[in-house]
């Protein structure tokens, strides 16, 4: 009993590090997170089994079946205008950016936060902008694989200040955000504390 309470505590406070860590950041929006949480829960739920055991795949899962493995993508060639638009159709906020060609090789990702930091702010033409000039690129870029621990892509996200991370497997398999770092996080909190209450009842032998 004491052991569970005592990983509840430890998870617990590292989630709350590092959401306030990334909440320091300058366009970090709070209400845009937490309303996009509030009205995207996870759908199929993962099943309890301690946030030490869960990795970036089964992140991948609870983005629900149209979701999960789907990546959505443009070209370093591409407009911005038209990438702003792919993420608009899809209702993402990034891109994996791919090189030119029939392979499909990573060059970067961009983010609508690039959109807004330097094309917005900069007041440059979208249409004229190529998303090579704004993307962050493969020398930079920060990615996970699929075993990855759900607590270390938490800490990388809150460490590099990003808030979308592609997982490679060798081949692009998806990406994952805060968002759904979060919510997974929520739950499994949340079905730990049922478990405690339950336990407390006496509604476990």
């Amino acid at each position: 009993m004491q052991g569970i309470a005592k990983a509840i505590g430890i998870h617990g406070n590292r989630l709350k590090k590092a959401v306030l860590q990334h909440m320091s950041t300058d366009n970090f929006s709070w209400v845009h997170l937490m309303t996009r949480f509030q009205t995207d829960l996870p759908n199929p739920r993962l099943p309890h089994k301690g946030l030490e055991n869960i990795t970036v795949a089964e992140i991948l899962k609870v983005k629900g079946k149209d979701e999960a493995g789907s990546v959505y993508w443009c070209r370093t060639s591409d407009t911005v205008f038209n990438a702003v638009q792919h993420m608009t159709e899809h209702n993402v906020g990034a891109l994996v950016v791919l090189k030119p060609g029939d392979e499909k090789i990573v060059a970067g990702i961009v983010t609508e936060r690039d959109y807004l930091k330097k094309i917005v702010i900069e007041d440059r033409p979208s249409k004229e902008t190529h998303v090579s000039e704004i993307m962050t690129d493969e020398n930079k870029l920060v990615t996970v694989n699929s075993d990855t621990n759900i607590l270390k892509a938490m800490e990388l996200i809150a460490d590099k200040h990003i808030r979308h991370v592609p997982v490679i497997d060798k081949r692009v398999v998806g990406v994952i955000s805060i968002v759904d770092v979060v919510k997974v996080i929520v739950d499994q909190q949340n079905q730990e504390v049922k478990r405690l209450n339950d336990f407390i009842r006496g509604e476990y032998y």
